[in-house]
């Protein structure tokens, strides 16, 4: 089961950090869909700086269980937030932070079962 983890893990990261890329470096589309959730424009550097600790905690935390579990918690969190921030304004778009918390919740899961 530790493989298993440790390969979600490290693909999930690679997605997380790739989001924080796009917020840091102000992706069109990335900016439009945050506006459109009436994010203030001061956020997407605090955003990417979230995505980018729930990642490396969670790599961190194939070494430090209790690290890891809590980065992938942070994560639900964090996706739980932009949830929340889409149906807010009444956006349906909420497919991938429901697939992020959904992997998150399953690092959580086998991360506790192999610590």
């Amino acid at each position: 089961m530790f493989t298993a983890c440790a390969v979600i893990v490290s693909l999930f990261s690679v997605v997380l950090l790739g989001s924080a890329a796009g917020k840091l470096a102000k992706h069109p589309k990335v900016i439009e869909s945050l506006a459109k959730c009436e994010v203030p424009s001061s956020w997407p550097p605090r955003l990417a700086a979230a995505e980018i600790a729930g990642a490396v905690g969670m790599v961190l935390g194939l070494w430090i269980p209790a690290l890891g579990i809590a980065a992938a918690v942070g994560i639900v969190l964090y996706f739980v937030g932009a949830i929340i921030a889409h149906v807010r304004v009444r956006d349906n778009d909420v497919i991938a932070p429901i697939v992020f918390i959904v992997l998150a919740v399953i690092i959580i899961v086998l991360r506790y079962r192999t610590r």
